[in-house]
């Protein structure tokens, strides 16, 4: 007997005959004798309606009320599946983020899992029960609900499975695992049998949508045997493991692109000791993300050029920060394009082989794409380039890393 945790996104549980679908789903792991809970997100586009609802009474609503509204979806869904498994003649119940309890921070709207009560749940699930929480929600230390952030219900499920010490935690989405890149863009994309943590971690990071980071990071740290699959078809899915367990590592696992980038660029900053602090300073203080960072050579009058990357939704907040503080930074002019996009490659096989990014820089050179910027880290490179040739450098680099599986329908 095993102990799994079954985590369903928005798309399966997106009205009572998706739901019954995913109660089925569950049944046949119950029937196969394993010990089940299942961690569920709110139906497609619920939680944006409910967003909706408190941007419509205030724009600046209170956060905590603010995540009492947004926190029903979940509610909804748990209660909708146990009823659809008790259905189905099984003994099921939903389990409330307060009722375990699962401990959060304060901080809402972005709240961070910090422990997950056990004992109520591992002694209904011995009696057979299939536990089923809503993702996305806890509780902090004044009782108030609060909610993880986009994404949630991912962390709310590898936490989960940390906390019961499942054998396994699988993420039923829409997509049937983890490919090179986007079957979208680029339809000779592989699916991926397995993929480590740090491939998982780095390729959410710069754009790929399959898990969401956090959940990557925490799994990472538990050990957490995590498995992404399809809740519509019954292939095999994309497992993330140990580097150790994947013996059959490429030099490159994938490619990713991110289109919410914007790039901003400092004008004749003085060159002296103290300026970058007073320019990241103020946008750290802001809780803007900066990811990519270029400083020119200084010029011969004893300035340079600052060229760096924020999220394309934080442009207009990052360029005000940077007015207020114009005095103490000193720079001549400030420039900003958000029609750019990140491109990276990622996969641990780097660590052990020279020249990946040079295969990444000839391969666009040779097609016309400039870099405008550059970051890298032990088993990532990432290029940012202008919008437009997105499609074209993800096409390039898959096939440049010998990444392309057979065309559809090729036997």
């Amino acid at each position: 007997m095993a102990r799994i945790v079954m985590k369903f996104g928005g798309t399966s549980m997106a009205g009572t005959e998706r739901i019954r679908g995913v109660a089925a789903r569950v049944k046949r792991e119950v029937d196969a004798g394993n010990q089940v809970a299942v961690v569920v997100s709110a139906m497609a586009g619920e939680t944006d309606r409910l967003v909706g609802f408190c941007r419509e009474a205030s724009p600046l609503a209170d956060p905590r009320e603010y995540d009492v509204v947004v926190a029903a979806g979940e509610q909804i869904t748990a209660g909708l599946l146990a009823i659809a498994l008790q259905s189905m003649g099984m003994k099921a119940r939903s389990w409330l983020g307060w009722q375990l309890p699962i401990r959060s921070s304060s901080a809402h709207s972005v709240a961070r899992i910090e422990d997950i009560e056990t004992d109520a749940i591992l002694e209904s699930m011995a009696r057979g029960e299939v536990a089923v929480v809503p993702g996305f929600q806890g509780l902090a230390s004044d009782n108030r609900i609060t909610t993880l952030g986009r994404g949630g219900s991912d962390t709310s499920a590898v936490a989960l499975a940390a906390a019961l010490k499942a054998d396994q935690c699988d993420i039923y989405t829409d997509v049937d695992g983890v490919y090179t890149t986007d079957p979208r863009i680029v339809p000779r994309a592989r699916k991926l049998d397995r993929i480590t943590y740090e491939e998982m971690l780095e390729l959410a990071s710069v754009g790929a949508k399959v898990l969401q980071t956090r959940s990557v990071e925490l799994a990472m740290k538990e050990k957490v045997r995590v498995q992404v699959l399809s809740s519509f078809t019954d292939t095999p899915g994309t497992f993330v493991v140990d580097e150790d367990e994947d013996m059959e590592r490429e030099l490159v696992a994938g490619v990713a692109y991110d289109k919410n980038e914007a790039k901003v660029t400092l004008v004749r900053v003085p060159d002296r000791p103290g300026v970058v602090a007073a320019i990241f300073g103020p946008l750290a203080d802001a809780n803007i993300n900066v990811d990519m960072i270029v400083q020119n050579i200084a010029k011969e009058e004893g300035t340079t050029d600052v060229t760096f990357t924020v999220p394309k939704t934080q442009l207009p907040q990052s360029l005000d920060v940077l007015a207020k503080a114009h005095g103490a930074i000193g720079y001549a002019q400030i420039l900003s394009d958000a029609s750019v996009a990140k491109i990276s490659v990622v996969g641990v096989g780097m660590r052990s082989h020279a020249g990946v990014a040079a295969t990444m820089f000839r391969a666009l050179a040779d097609r016309g794409i400039n870099i405008q910027a550059i970051t890298t880290s032990e088993i990532k490179v990432s290029v940012l380039i202008s919008e437009e040739y997105v499609e074209l450098a993800v096409r390039v680099l898959h096939t440049a890393y010998g990444l392309d599986g057979p065309a559809k329908g090729d036997s």
